[in-house]
């Protein structure tokens, strides 16, 4: 009769079995083959991206500044920011710059879809003409329309007061807190909204001429027909367009920064522009590293639930 030292060694054997079985039905029989292939991308990632990550998260937990090592802070540095005024003021900029430019750029952008896709002369020279702002470099269309907001020399107050003579003097676009805001947002608009438009073309173009044509016959009439057969089409399209687009806004640098500099007196101080201050301007790394991750869950929980609803919408 065998001895449980001897049971021992079988029974593990088999538990070896069952777990090679139960990995080669579920990743397939060549399944070694396959981790050795990807290996290689495994460690780029984890060399070009997990580890940055991951000491950037070390760094925001630490008081660091240039030329100084590291001092090990907790979570002292966030407790800090909750309740800097400051901080305070740039997220709620963010939000503000972040979503009124996303919102216009998507009616913008389905607007320019949806003239794209009807019968006009000249579709394809328009199109290229359309796409000229997402195609030119954001800071030459930054440092353009510097020029165009200013207050002496610049072609919008020109136009408003000796063209038109809608205003009777000329208007601090980029110097007024009232107006900053909104001009940084204009900007961000004329730069993105073709993404949306050249996006969302892509996928009315995909909808079959069928749909529409039995919606004709139903009776449907145009704002019928893109409530019914247009925007269910182009569902899946205009959630990433949108995700993409927030998580691009919401990071964006060189407008604010090109054009105000998070001036006039912070009415347009943006998180990205805060965090460049702070590393660059007051070289308090730690802290700068604490500001850019400190949003990070809010934009990973829209980024998880935006997903989720276009699985959804694909297993429908």
């Amino acid at each position: 009769m065998a001895t449980p030292a001897a049971r021992l060694p079988a029974s593990a054997a088999l538990r070896r079995a069952g777990t090679r079985v139960g990995l080669e039905r579920v990743l397939g029989p060549d399944f070694r083959l396959g981790f050795l292939f990807v290996a290689p991308t495994v460690l780029l990632v984890l060399a070009l991206v997990a580890y940055p990550f991951g000491y950037a998260i070390y760094l925001s937990l630490t008081r660091k500044y240039v030329g100084v090592p590291p001092v090990f802070v907790g979570l002292d540095n966030y407790v800090k920011l909750t309740w800097d005024g400051f901080f305070q003021r740039a997220v709620v900029n963010s939000f503000i710059f972040t979503f009124g430019s996303v919102s216009v750029k998507l009616l913008l952008g389905m607007l320019m879809a949806l003239v794209l896709t009807s019968k006009i002369r000249f579709r394809s020279f328009w199109t290229g003409v359309l796409l000229i702002p997402w195609v030119a470099p954001t800071v030459v269309s930054a440092l353009n329309f510097l020029w165009i907001y200013d207050y002496s020399l610049g072609v919008l107050n020109y136009l408003l007061v000796r063209v038109f003579g809608l205003l009777p003097q000329g208007v601090g676009w980029l110097s007024e807190p009232g107006t900053a805001m909104a001009s940084v947002i204009a900007v961000n608009i004329w730069r993105g909204f073709p993404f949306f438009g050249i996006s969302l073309l892509a996928g009315m173009k995909a909808i079959p001429a069928e749909l529409y044509e039995a919606a004709a016959v139903d009776g449907a009439g145009p704002v019928q027909r893109f409530w019914r057969v247009t925007l269910p089409g182009v569902k899946n399209i205009l959630v990433i367009v949108v995700l993409l687009s927030t998580i691009w806004t919401f990071n964006d640098f060189q407008i604010v920064y090109i054009l105000t500099k998070g001036g006039p007196g912070g009415a347009t101080q943006v998180l990205p522009v805060l965090t460049y201050e702070i590393a660059f301007g007051a070289q308090r790394l730690g802290e700068a590293i604490a500001v850019a991750l400190y949003m990070l869950p809010p934009l990973a929980v829209v980024i998880i639930v935006l997903a989720r609803y276009m699985r959804r919408g694909q297993a429908k």
